[in-house]
């Protein structure tokens, strides 16, 4: 059974802390170009480009990147192939600029490294930075995302769930035990 963590309200809250910091730390808003990783990632950009619309009346292009085809722990039937990335869909080129990626939860890490090679097949950004929702720990390659929503610490027994309004109706991050 998976209980609730975090709200709808204090989701959004976080995602409007990493609006503020993005802008922050970033002195050229205009070559920003956020990218959400397929699915729940691509909502959670795209709030973060409207947050910036309204906070600074800027448009910053939202792409969606599928890594199906670049995950490890899928076997790939002709290494020598070069990736298919269609299911992704990015709006302008995203040589030299600053590519902020959007997922919903980090864990090992390797979701992350698939995304930048799929970001590495679409061209040659200036600059990545990582943006999550939720940080849960359990890192199995040396990757660290620049922007948190929350830090929510959890055994590998557990999964956390986010959910989105634009597909599971409502906003939220909940945590339950993994059946065995």
């Amino acid at each position: 059974m998976a209980k609730q963590v975090v709200d709808g309200v204090t989701m959004q809250r976080a995602l409007t802390r990493i609006t503020y910091e993005i802008i922050e730390q970033n002195k050229d808003l205009d070559q920003l170009v956020i990218i959400g990783i397929k699915t729940r990632g691509i909502y959670l950009a795209q709030r973060i480009a409207a947050r910036l619309k309204q906070l600074e009346g800027l448009d910053v292009p939202v792409g969606e990147l599928d890594i199906r085809l670049y995950r490890d722990d899928v076997h790939k039937a002709d290494h020598r192939m070069q990736p298919d990335v269609t299911g992704s869909n990015i709006p302008e080129s995203i040589n030299d600029k600053h590519v902020i990626l959007v997922d919903d939860v980090i864990f090992t890490g390797r979701t992350v490294r698939a995304a930048l090679d799929a970001l590495m097949d679409l061209g040659r950004p200036k600059k990545i930075s990582l943006a999550v929702l939720v940080d849960r720990g359990h890192r199995e390659l040396p990757i660290r995302p620049d922007f948190v929503g929350k830090n929510i610490p959890t055994s590998h027994h557990e999964e956390i769930n986010v959910s989105v309004k634009e597909i599971d109706g409502q906003d939220g991050i909940s945590i339950g035990r993994l059946e065995e």
